[in-house]
């Protein structure tokens, strides 16, 4: 069973940063690919990022120039950078992962099968 536990989220003013970290343990040496996911109240969940374990990222059009995905395999950790933060990415942050996969890593949150119980983040104007 693998585990993902979120931190940093918060709040912060427009164009402030924030950095996102899940922690991956129980059998992280499986996931393929792994990434974060928002919902904000009424809204559907939709991807931000994802890497894959050889390090291929996908994004999220809204968020590319503004955000970076990483991982540090060895200590199995997932970050999200996020710079310029602008009030539409308020929302509830998830990290996910997927054991499976080849290639580019998806962005819809059915392909993975593990999340975090995720960290708000507030971006006020």
């Amino acid at each position: 069973q693998v585990q993902l536990v979120e931190s940093g989220g918060g709040s912060v003013q427009a164009g402030g940063s924030l950095r996102l970290s899940c922690a991956a343990s129980g059998y992280a040496d499986s996931l393929y690919c792994m990434g974060w996911f928002r919902q904000s109240p009424g809204k559907e969940r939709e991807g931000v990022a994802a890497i894959s374990s050889d390090g291929r990222t996908s994004y999220l059009g809204s968020v590319k120039g503004r955000f970076t995905i990483s991982q540090d395999n060895a200590k199995n950790t997932l970050s999200l950078q996020m710079n310029s933060l602008k009030p539409e990415d308020t929302a509830m942050y998830y990290c996910a992962a997927a054991p499976v996969g080849g290639g580019w890593c998806s962005l819809l949150p059915q392909l993975y099968d593990y999340w975090g119980q995720g960290t708000q983040v507030t971006v006020s104007s």
